[in-house]
C-alpha cells in the first residue's frame, strides 16, 4: 500500500498510515516513521511516535483528523522529542512504558488492551533495544494482523542494544515473544514495512547468534575470557567483529559488543 496524501501521509496497512519524519541519520536511517492508527470511518486516530520536534511534521500528522491518543514505543529522542508539543497541539494524552514520557495519562502496562479509533491495540513489553521498549499488536489489521515494532525490529538492518539499559538476554526473549505472533505485517519505526514478522524475527535471531560466535572467536584471539568487560576488551572485540563499521556508528557497535559480553558472562562461556 503506497498511496500518499498531500501531507506526506502514506498508507502502510488496512488500519495504519505513517509519515516519515525529517530526521535522517546513521541511527535513524531515512528518518522516524510516525504512525496513525484508525479504522476506516473512525472519527479519530491514535498517533505512535510523533518523532523529532518539527512543527511541519506535527501539523501534517494533526491535519489527518482528531488525534485522541499518543503512544510511544520507547524513550529515545527521535521518538519522543515532540511528544509534549504534540500533546499540546492535539489535546491528546501521551502514554509510554516509562512514566517520564507520559503526559496526562498513566504508563502502559504489558498485556494491556486499548480500544481506540475503532481499533484493538495490544501492548507488548519487548525490552532489549531499551528496557522500556514496547510493541503494539493490531490483531485485526489484515489477515495476519500487524505489529508496530518501534526499534525492536527494523525495516532494514539490525537493532542496536542500548547497553546497559538494553540487554541481549531481554532482546532474545522479546524476539521469542514476537515470533509467536506468526506472519504479522511488520510496521517498524525505521525503514520499510515488511511482511511475515516470524520470518524476520528468525533472521534477527540467527544474526545475533552468529555475532555471538564471532565475539567468542575474537575473545579467544585476543586472549580474553568470556568474562571480559574492560573498555579495552570491548574495543578489541569491536575491531575484530565490526572491522568495516562506519565510524558514525562505531559507538553503537561497541554497545552491541558490550551487551554480548554481558550475555556471555551470564551464560558462563
Amino acid at each position: 500500500m503506497t498511496s500518499e496524501t498531500s501531507r506526506g501521509i502514506v498508507r502502510s496497512s488496512e488500519l495504519t498510515r505513517f509519515r516519515l519524519a525529517p530526521n535522517p541519520g546513521p541511527m535513524s536511517l531515512a528518518g522516524t516513521n510516525s504512525y496513525l492508527i484508525g479504522a476506516p470511518g473512525a472519527a479519530g486516530a491514535v498517533a505512535v511516535d510523533p518523532g523529532p520536534l518539527d512543527e511541519r511534521h506535527l501539523h501534517a500528522l494533526a491535519g489527518e483528523g482528531r488525534i485522541g491518543l499518543i503512544l510511544i514505543t520507547h524513550r529515545h529522542a527521535d521518538h519522543t522529542a515532540a511528544a509534549a508539543r504534540f500533546a499540546e497541539l492535539t489535546g491528546a494524552p501521551v502514554r509510554a512504558a516509562d512514566p517520564a514520557h507520559c503526559h496526562g495519562a498513566p504508563p502502559l502496562q504489558d498485556g494491556e488492551t486499548l480500544q481506540a479509533a475503532g481499533v484493538e491495540i495490544r501492548v507488548m513489553a519487548t525490552p532489549g533495544h531499551t528496557s522500556d521498549s514496547v510493541c503494539f499488536h493490531l490483531p485485526q489489521d489484515g489477515p495476519h494482523g500487524s505489529v508496530l515494532t518501534g526499534d525492536t525490529v527494523l525495516g532494514t538492518g539490525t537493532t542496536v542494544l542500548d547497553y546497559p539499559d538494553g540487554t541481549l538476554a531481554d532482546y532474545l526473549g522479546s524476539l521469542d515473544r514476537l515470533e509467536r505472533l506468526g506472519p504479522a505485517t511488520v510496521l517498524p519505526a525505521h525503514g520499510p514495512v515488511l511482511p511475515a514478522l516470524d520470518e524476520v524475527v528468525r533472521a534477527y535471531r540467527d544474526h545475533r547468534l552468529g555475532r555471538l560466535e564471532q565475539v567468542r572467536a575474537a575473545l579467544r584471539a585476543i586472549g580474553a575470557g568470556a568474562g571480559a568487560s574492560s573498555q579495552t576488551d570491548v574495543g578489541a572485540v569491536t575491531d575484530a567483529v565490526y572491522a568495516d563499521v562506519d565510524p558514525a556508528v562505531r559507538r553503537a557497535a561497541e554497545l552491541s559488543v558490550a551487551a554480548q559480553l554481558d550475555y556471555l558472562r551470564g551464560q558462563g562461556r
